[in-house]
């Protein structure tokens, strides 16, 4: 099983578990942002070989996706030695879908340095198994495999992970393997019913300052809903060895 089948060198074909939340009929977005990460560091490794890491993946949703074939193209907007600014788009029908600016930043022995506030959540395995699919439909959440901890509605921490691969018969990075899930982090912990409230995120940033590693990534997640039908969720990302990052999402509310 994958998301996404290769069509050609900038195409790729989407498959049945890439089924959307809002509406199964089109794609969740979670899968194409992993896949806009892995064309970054594909073309990445095409141009250079000096290890330039992804410090932040800032993602613009410009419209739903049909369950069909997706074009992609990349390009270099800022070029550098040690610090490169790299834009990706995907496309369905000539229609820009979703855009990615990628900062690439030169990496460094830091460890003596190393050190965070941020506190860890509680590990995988001593977090219970929850479905998603309890309050969301579609074959991406089918997909995902979640442990959770609800401290109440729109505060929760949770680890997800998938058995289906990002691309059929294509090796992908562990970071595109966990950009393809990020999205997943504003349904985990819902503020309300969204049979009956609607919101959906326009955007998504992540900043990293570790890369992941293992097949689980975990969320320590709040959601906010404004006064004047704007929302907010943000996330601080985990793997097992602790804080990678965070998460941003702005959310457009209609009921």
């Amino acid at each position: 099983m994958s998301y996404f089948e290769r069509v050609d060198d900038a195409a790729y074909r989407a498959t049945k578990d890439v089924g959307g939340a809002w509406d199964t009929g089109t794609q969740h977005i979670a899968p194409a942002l992993g896949l806009l990460a892995h064309v970054v560091e594909r073309d990445r490794d095409a141009r250079r070989t000096d290890g330039l890491v992804v410090g932040r993946l800032s993602y613009d949703i410009l419209g739903t996706i049909p369950i069909d074939v997706v074009d992609v193209r990349v390009r270099v907007v800022r070029p550098g030695r040690t610090v490169e600014l790299v834009e990706a788009a995907l496309s369905h029908g000539g229609r820009d879908a979703v855009l990615l600016r990628a900062w690439l930043l030169r990496p460094g022995d830091t460890a003596a340095l190393r050190g965070t506030a941020y506190p860890r959540i509680t590990p995988v395995d001593e977090m219970a198994p929850w479905d998603p699919s309890s309050i969301w439909p579609g074959g991406f959440i089918e997909s995902a495999d979640v442990r959770r901890e609800q401290v109440e509605p729109g505060r929760a921490a949770f680890w997800v992970r998938t058995a289906v691969r990002l691309i059929d018969d294509e090796d992908v990075s562990p970071l595109a393997r966990a950009a393809g899930l990020f999205d997943i982090a504003n349904g985990m912990t819902v503020r309300a019913d969204p049979r009956q409230v609607a919101f959906p995120n326009v955007d998504l940033t992540a900043h990293l300052f570790a890369e992941p590693r293992g097949e689980w990534i975990g969320f320590d997640a709040t959601v906010t809903f404004g006064a004047t039908g704007i929302g907010l969720t943000n996330s601080v990302l985990h793997d097992a060895d602790g804080p990678i990052g965070t998460l941003a999402q702005i959310l457009t509310l209609s009921s």
